[in-house]
């Protein structure tokens, strides 16, 4: 049995799920009964059939409504893996330290190219720190201080998640100045992330080795899970960029938030409309559930 979510930025009518099932009938799949997770906001219904065709047949069908297909059995996931630039933040961290240096307009064009999988993770976070070669440490603070914003959700899914059992994990290719503090704010476990080589004062340009990209993210879940005891189907992923696609893709529900084109399209799931608390609903947590913030 199959399950899709659908949950609103607005509001669900019930002649929206009446909608819902009845292309899930065209597309060939038996729906079953609809079930309010939270009434006029978040709705399962359960299903037989071919998920990727459901999928299709569901997901822009509906003005702001995201829609999450997945297996319903243990769609309670027992980890989370979760990018933190543009995804449990609000920005990206190095084009906002690169604005301290007066040159984020040129930092800003790498980073999008990266993200979009055009450039190679590495090479692009090779040159872009090198940009930001004697810049004062001091702005680091201040960066964090007057430029990250918390995701809307982000406590709620992580604390929620992690107050029935599940172990978080952040890994960023980001910078360990941004993210243990973001972590800890947030909730998670752990975080992994690159570390700025600074000395003096002043920023190296330079990031020490082994570098945190797209196969660290992926192994780090591999390895957290066996580690747990757990089948990669029972984790969560979640991330915008092209270097979250490999553990997008292993995961048992991996999900693109606010994405760009490639990652969206390997994903199992697209969070376009809603903040991060579609993936509590996502897990069947109606908001009486989540926990406190």
């Amino acid at each position: 049995m199959f399950i899709a979510t659908l949950v609103a930025s607005g509001r669900l009518e019930g002649a929206d799920i009446s909608d819902a099932r009845a292309r899930l009938a065209e597309s060939g799949a038996e729906p079953g009964v609809a079930r309010w997770i939270e009434a006029g906001m978040a709705c399962d219904l359960p299903f037989t059939g071919d998920p990727a065709v459901s999928r299709a047949a569901l997901e822009g069908a509906f003005s702001g409504v995201d829609v999450i297909v997945q297996v319903e059995a243990a769609r309670r996931r027992r980890m989370l893996v979760a990018d933190m630039d543009s995804t449990m933040i609000t920005i990206e961290c190095i084009d906002e330290l690169a604005d301290y240096a007066g040159i984020k307009a040129e930092v800003a064009i790498v980073t999008e190219r990266a993200m979009r999988g055009e450039l190679d993770f590495e090479g692009a976070l090779d040159a872009r720190v090198a940009l930001l070669k004697d810049l004062d440490a001091a702005m680091i603070d201040r960066c964090r201080e007057e430029r990250v914003r918390i995701m809307g959700g982000a406590k709620e899914l992580v604390r929620t998640m992690r107050a029935n059992g599940a172990d978080c994990y952040l890994v960023s290719g980001g910078f360990t100045v941004f993210a243990d503090v973001v972590a800890a704010e947030i909730g998670f476990t752990r975080a992994l992330s690159n570390t700025l080589d600074i000395a003096d004062g002043r920023l190296l340009g330079t990031v020490s080795r082994p570098i945190v990209g797209a196969q660290a993210k992926r192994e780090t879940l591999l390895a957290e899970a066996a580690l747990h005891g757990l089948d990669p189907a029972e984790c969560l992923a979640v991330g915008d960029g092209a270097n979250d696609i490999p553990m997008i893709e292993v995961a048992g529900l991996g999900v693109a938030y606010h994405a760009k084109p490639k990652t969206a399209a390997a994903a199992a799931a697209r969070i376009d409309h809603n903040d991060l608390t579609a993936l509590l609903y996502a897990q069947g947590y109606s908001r009486a559930e989540w926990a406190a913030v």
